[in-house]
């Protein structure tokens, strides 16, 4: 028989759920395939959709929001970057700062933004966090005194679970009056995520984290002056994100969104008990391993586990080859592996950095997942110490 396959990877994207799918299928064939935008009753069908996804979002995040401030995107990447750069050009243009403040641990989609304003003439500053991972207030309150275009937080780092105080941090911005945008990618369907509770002003979700497609997501905009378009032609979306609609993509983020907030409690309670005995056994197994970030509030699906004395790619290649499947914050640069930038910002020490693996679990993650795991990783753990030490003679 084939050995059993284990993913623990569902950080980085999902399996697309059954109900998912077959809420779209009428939307990929030629059942309702009209342009959302065409008056006649062939677009009114595929509009009817798209304003019924748009519905669904906004109650799912808990009465803070209207359907018409769901702005539809490709995908988590490009909602953040509408965010960051649209709100920086926004400020721009009403003649206040070209200045954006992100954290130290925001995702490379948040950073990246940040660094093209830069290069757009503006200015970005880079919140610092401390060991846990938690941002730094004093210098938000310093970034604020400044004067910023936007702050912008994740609610749960991809890579380590901290959870960020983002209503206290929301408050903050309110009272400044300056824009506050919320990554909450790993956040929705994990922990409970309500924009009656968290006064943001813009909101990003992701498809593929909650078992929709890869290439749709969105982000909410409360505050549609706050934000400038990024991307330019017709005036769908109010102009803010125009372009033809994804409209089977949306019907899909609508649904997985539906359920991901309807199945919310249930799956915080069963994942994260099944993480608390990965990381028992995996030190069990394991003594010396690191959980970074064990001390801060952690949302349930996310596990960072250093294993001193061997590099994250070398362990991922021999856990892929046991049919292991997860992943590191690590890079691959010009042959030498880095630690990621989020463990460096929290201080984590280089050598347990690229040492650092990411658990991340799902719907269908079971017991007999971190059984899997538990069988292949001492062994491999072992292999990986060895060739290193040979390597380091």
């Amino acid at each position: 028989m084939p050995k059993r396959l284990v993913y623990l990877d569902n950080a980085a994207t999902t399996p697309v759920r059954a109900e998912v799918l077959e809420a779209m299928l009428p939307y990929l064939g030629r059942d309702v395939f009209g342009n959302p935008s065409s008056a006649h009753r062939f677009g009114r069908a595929a509009r009817a959709g798209l304003e019924e996804a748009k519905r669904t979002i906004a109650e799912a995040l808990g009465g803070g929001a209207e359907p018409g401030q769901v702005i539809f995107t490709s995908g988590g990447t490009e909602a953040d970057n509408l965010a960051v750069i649209g709100c920086a050009l926004a400020a721009r243009e009403r003649g206040g700062p070209f200045r954006v403040a992100v954290s130290a641990i925001e995702h490379k989609a948040v950073l990246a933004a940040a660094h093209a304003v830069a290069r757009l003439g503006g200015e970005e500053i880079v919140l610092p966090v401390d060991a846990c991972g938690a941002v730094m207030e004093d210098a938000l309150a310093a970034a604020l005194e400044r004067g910023v275009a936007v702050v912008s937080v994740m609610w749960v780092n991809n890579e380590v679970g901290v959870v960020q105080p983002v209503a206290r941090l929301a408050a903050r911005c309110r009272a400044a009056g300056v824009p506050f945008h919320v990554d909450a990618v790993q956040a929705f369907g994990k922990i409970p995520v309500s924009l009656a509770e968290v006064d943001c002003t813009l909101l990003t979700i992701s498809g593929h984290k909650i078992g929709a497609p890869k290439g749709i997501g969105a982000l909410i905009v409360r505050d549609r002056h706050a934000v400038e378009a990024i991307i330019h032609g017709g005036g769908q979306q109010f102009g803010i994100r125009p372009g033809t609609e994804n409209v089977p993509g949306i019907i899909g983020l609508g649904k997985a969104v539906e359920l991901a907030a309807r199945e919310q409690a249930d799956f915080a309670r069963r994942v994260a008990a099944l993480r608390d005995e990965l990381e028992r056994r995996v030190l069990a197994v394991v003594p010396d391993a690191v959980v970074n970030a064990v001390q801060a509030a952690r949302a349930p699906h996310v596990s960072n586990v250093s294993l001193p004395g061997t590099d994250s790619e070398a362990l991922l290649m021999h856990l892929d080859l046991a049919g292991i499947a997860c992943s590191s914050g690590s890079a691959c640069s010009t042959g030498a592996v880095e630690p990621s930038h989020v463990l460096t910002a929290m201080g984590v020490p280089a050598e347990l950095g690229v040492a650092a693996l990411r658990f991340s679990l799902g719907r269908d993650n079971t017991a007999e997942d971190v059984e899997g795991l538990i069988a292949a990783l001492p062994k491999i753990v072992e292999k990986v110490r060895a060739l290193s030490a040979v390597l380091h003679r």
